[in-house]
């Protein structure tokens, strides 16, 4: 799509400046009562001294239960169980479909698991569209405003009508402007506000943050997908503290990058000063962390055309992966972080899998997976 000189001088001065705008009718605002799931309850501190006495199990079981015969066993399981999504792309981002439950093998912290349960198929998506709404970058009619909406309109375009997806903005805070529904319309409806952004703030780290621990508890398969420019303002929690939180709420993450061509223009022409460079190469590699490290995908399109093929991808890796399940053989509950890797194997000869295409040739592939997760504790 070819842009008119006023749209480029727009959108270099936008890359280059950082507008402060007055707020505004339209843009993100703080809606503390909405939520598009239920944050998880930090659990609560208990001193052994106030506990009541224990009740055995055979006792427990008759009260609760009185047609079981006194003396009968009981049983009461407290192993724990790990569950990775895992998808199989190949170089062109296409799901490889039919690979056996033995060539997949889970190392958790370098030592591998054993399968406890396997299986492959499709499911409806769920998912939350979380977009950068910005003075920052985002002022109304530049280069990066319709950007910004020709990725999130064209996503939602993709959708199909048994999957839930919600929206949520973000400037200074984020705002649900829609919760998680079938009804593709009241996305749409959502998508209107968005016309002039409110705040010159752009504060990544919280919005990622509150939105994955709020789908945290959202059962099946679920996702983020991240449309922004990937910088950070003024959140109140630094990148490490965001990317340690994000890797518990265990929820994929899909980034697409703002700005990729108007950013390579500005800098060849001299208009970017070094640390306005590294500021923009620090965003992206955020960008690729928070996916790399949620079993996510990462994307950088400089081109319109290129989205119809990032948003099939992002289709491929949701509805169709493998569900696997082991129980670690550390069974202990410290709270830890255990980190996750997946792989192809041979188990003839344990070497990497080889994967031929219908004319016998090796393709290259990658396995998306989560890179771990956080042991539970004794209280939980």
């Amino acid at each position: 799509m070819k842009i008119s000189r006023r749209f480029a001088v727009l959108a270099i001065a936008g890359v280059l400046a950082f507008i402060d705008a007055a707020p505004a009718q339209q843009g993100p605002r703080s809606r503390s009562s909405e939520t598009v799931a239920k944050p998880r309850k930090a659990p609560k501190t208990v001193n052994e001294a106030d506990l009541p006495p224990v009740e055995s199990e055979i006792n427990k079981a008759k009260r609760e239960r009185p047609d079981i015969p006194m003396g009968a066993p009981t049983f009461r399981s407290d192993v724990v169980t790990v569950t990775v999504d895992a998808a199989v792309i190949d170089n062109k981002g296409r799901f490889i479909p039919n690979i056996p439950a033995g060539n997949f093998r889970i190392l958790e912290d370098n030592v591998p698991q054993k399968l406890t349960s396997f299986e492959m198929g499709t499911a409806p998506m769920t998912v939350c569209l979380v977009i950068e709404w910005s003075g920052l970058y985002q002022d109304y009619w530049s280069e990066t405003w319709y950007q910004t909406l020709t990725a999130s309109y064209g996503f939602l375009e993709t959708l199909k009508p048994e999957d839930y997806v919600a929206v949520v903005a973000y400037d200074m805070r984020p705002e649900i402007l829609s919760d998680f529904s079938t009804d593709k319309r009241a996305a749409h409806q959502a998508m209107s506000r968005l016309q002039f952004a409110a705040f010159s703030e752009s504060n990544l780290y919280d919005a990622v943050v509150d939105t994955a621990e709020r789908m945290s508890e959202i059962e099946g398969r679920k996702a983020i997908v991240l449309i922004s420019s990937g910088v950070d303002t003024f959140s109140r929690m630094n990148f490490g503290q965001a990317r340690r939180r994000i890797q518990m709420a265990g929820v994929p993450i899909y980034a697409i990058g703002l700005m990729q061509s108007i950013r390579n223009i500005a800098d060849a022409r001299g208009y970017l000063s070094g640390p306005q460079r590294l500021d923009f190469l620090q965003a992206d590699n955020q960008m690729r962390t928070f996916a790399r490290e949620t079993g996510g995908m990462s994307f950088f399109p400089r081109f319109y055309g290129e989205f119809p093929t990032i948003f099939a991808n992002i289709a491929h890796a949701l509805r169709n992966q493998y569900a696997l399940a082991y129980q670690p053989s550390n069974q202990a509950k410290d709270g830890s972080y255990r980190k996750i890797k997946v792989e192809l194997v041979n188990p003839a000869n344990d070497e990497k899998l080889r994967i031929v295409n219908e004319k016998g040739k090796s393709i290259k592939y990658q396995v998306i997976a989560k890179s771990g997760y956080t042991a539970p504790r004794p209280v939980e």
